[in-house]
């Protein structure tokens, strides 16, 4: 079976996946497919540490962008696009180069999964919802452990989101959504290369990345956007970098206590992204602080095609 070339470029937020990823696909004649669950929503730019206009027209970029804010991007949806856009960029003759920091999205493309194609319930959902503030968000995965042990043990009990989730696939398809997720290799011949820092290092730079988003005017994308309607409780709304401010808009924080709060917020989702990193196939950990971080990573980069 013929395979396509990829190369993934993953690692925590602001470990500077975005330099790395333009020299490479410059030298390699690569495109970037955006592999970030966040900046695939237009009208989030600053939060989400997006491409700058620049950096875009000097390499083509794919996947940024094509949702609205009030949307729920399913990772089925995003499986499709993805696929359908490292197809494409192969089939020109460019070499794709998957880059973010989403654990799912990687994992889903470059393991193959075979994810429910249950479509979203927002009746459903919004039951759930009702339940899980009248009993508690336990008493639901309390429910989906009794219906299906194997996804439970693999969602935190905190996790609202994705235990309706797995209740909703139940609900509609009558079958646990454990038994719905089995993997196929998928069709590419993958070098994923994992920038890594140590964590002083890294917290470093996300404290600066969020001095230099309020300075270039995150607080006031993020007013926009409530005033253009989207809500808190709305999937891209309730992420990293945009759920911090609610309070301050609320009345109930000072500036300082939410820009703080993004700070630690964001160190705690960056220790959680490893997990997802070194299970991706062919993995070849880099020191993103080397000096000569792109010849390292060219280096590592074996003929896959």
């Amino acid at each position: 079976m013929t395979t396509i070339p990829l190369i993934a470029l993953v690692g925590p937020t602001a470990v500077g996946k975005t330099a790395l990823s333009l020299a490479l696909a410059e030298r390699l004649g690569g495109e970037i497919i955006c592999a970030d669950s966040r900046q695939i929503y237009r009208q989030m730019d600053i939060g989400t540490a997006k491409p700058t206009p620049a950096e875009r027209a000097a390499v083509p970029h794919h996947l940024l962008d094509i949702a609205d804010p009030g949307e729920d991007f399913s990772l089925a949806r995003y499986q499709d696009v993805a696929t359908a856009a490292i197809a494409e960029v192969a089939g020109r003759g460019r070499l794709p180069l998957l880059v973010g920091g989403t654990g799912q999205y990687l994992a889903a493309l470059l393991e193959g999964w075979q994810i429910p194609r249950v479509a979203p319930q927002p009746e459903l959902r919004a039951r759930l919802e009702q339940q899980a503030a009248s009993v508690g968000v336990a008493a639901l995965h309390t429910r989906l452990a009794a219906i299906d042990p194997t996804a439970a043990a693999g969602i935190a009990p905190t996790n609202l989101r994705r235990i309706i989730r797995a209740l909703e696939v139940y609900e509609v398809s009558g079958q646990p959504i454990s038994a719905q997720q089995t993997k196929i290799p998928p069709p590419y011949t993958t070098r994923t290369i994992w920038l890594t820092l140590p964590a002083t290092q890294l917290y470093a730079r996300i404290d600066r990345r969020v001095d230099a988003m309020m300075a270039a005017g995150l607080l006031d994308e993020v007013r926009g956007l409530v005033e253009r309607g989207y809500k808190f409780d709305m999937p891209a709304m309730s992420s990293l970098g945009y759920r911090e401010f609610k309070p301050l808009l609320e009345g109930t924080a000072t500036l300082d206590e939410c820009i703080q709060r993004l700070k630690f917020n964001t160190h705690a989702f960056a220790r959680r992204q490893p997990a997802w990193f070194r299970r991706l196939p062919n993995v070849a950990p880099l020191a993103a602080d080397a000096p000569d971080v792109v010849a390292q990573a060219l280096g590592v980069i074996r003929v896959i095609g």
